[in-house]
């Protein structure tokens, strides 16, 4: 049975065009996967603490030697790899805002990078980026943003797609694809959302 986990970072509800899009991607996966079992993670919903020193201090510290105190510290991030480690296939909303991801998804992401859980400080070959270890797992990207970053003159500037993209690469998983319904600005909300949901092609 696939697993699916959905990560939701959106701070809007039903008038987030990147949970709706996300909403349909699901939708697609279950239709071609039927007996899938989904798994989701709002970010708006859930408490993702933003890291300080003691939750660095707990991620480093051996099994053997941890305490309680330790061990609450990074309870959440140990629940959030848990849940990571048994998906197949991710579906990732992350809505520009800024020009960038919403914090609570860059909450997430500090949570789970854990040297020795999801990479390693190996480098392979003339590579300077450190080994993935969430290997034989694929993602999907869902973002909406007000202008067109996937072509064109705004398309250096697309930082948030870029970043989640390379991030999830470095702890091993595989970006499939990347669905956007972006151009709110110029083509209004409606026909960005009718174009994001026409391309999306689940593999």
């Amino acid at each position: 049975m696939k697993q699916i986990l959905h990560i939701i970072s959106s701070p809007k509800n039903e008038a987030s065009l990147s949970r709706i899009l996300g909403k349909k991607v699901i939708q697609n996966i279950k239709e071609k996967y039927p007996q899938a079992n989904i798994t989701e993670y709002d970010l708006s919903k859930i408490h993702m603490p933003h890291l300080t020193e003691s939750h660095i201090n707990a991620f480093f510290t051996p099994d053997e030697k941890i305490t309680q105190i330790e061990k609450s510290e990074r309870s959440v991030s140990d629940k959030a790899i848990n849940e990571l480690v048994k998906a197949d296939l991710l579906v990732v909303e992350a809505p520009m805002y800024n020009w960038n991801i919403p914090s609570s998804l860059k909450a997430y992401f500090d949570q789970i990078a854990r040297a020795g859980i999801t990479f390693k400080y190996e480098y392979k070959g003339n590579s300077l980026l450190p080994t993935g270890l969430l290997k034989g797992k694929k993602a999907y990207i869902v973002t909406s943003s007000g202008g067109v970053y996937s072509e064109g003159k705004l398309k250096d500037y697309d930082f948030a797609t870029n970043y989640v993209k390379f991030f999830l690469e470095v702890i091993g998983i595989e970006v499939v694809d990347i669905f956007r319904a972006e151009g709110q600005s110029t083509l209004g909300r409606d026909e960005a959302l009718r174009k994001a949901l026409d391309n999306i092609v689940i593999e």
